[in-house]
């Protein structure tokens, strides 16, 4: 069974770059300012750096759990196949929250002025 490869590799801050920009046209497009935006609580960049730093650790654990499971270190196989979709699933939805924030900006850049 192949390990899974850690995505040490995808850069978090051009995603956090481009949430930032996509933030400030919208800011530009409201007039100056978002309205009924809370001050309290984390920015839409700050949830999205920590959920890609979260499906970067569970990925980095299913590998090291099939790691200490190839060595003998872990006896059970069935902690170690969900560890792996766990992080399958963290992937994907990913993946899927990706696409639709670039349909978005697609959408958003196409509208007519």
């Amino acid at each position: 069974m192949k390990a899974l490869e850690p995505i040490s590799n995808v850069s978090s801050t051009t995603l956090t770059a481009a949430l930032n920009r996509a933030a400030d046209m919208v800011e530009r497009a409201a007039g100056g300012g978002l309205v009924g935006r809370a001050s309290a609580g984390p920015s839409f960049a700050e949830r999205m750096s920590d959920s890609l730093d979260n499906v970067a650790r569970s990925q980095n654990e299913a590998a090291q759990l099939v790691r200490d499971f190839e060595t003998g270190k872990e006896t059970d196989l069935t902690k170690v196949m969900v560890a792996q979709e766990v992080s399958s699933l963290n992937f994907q939805m990913t993946l899927n929250v990706r696409n639709k924030a670039l349909s978005a900006y697609k959408d958003i850049m196409n509208m007519p002025v």
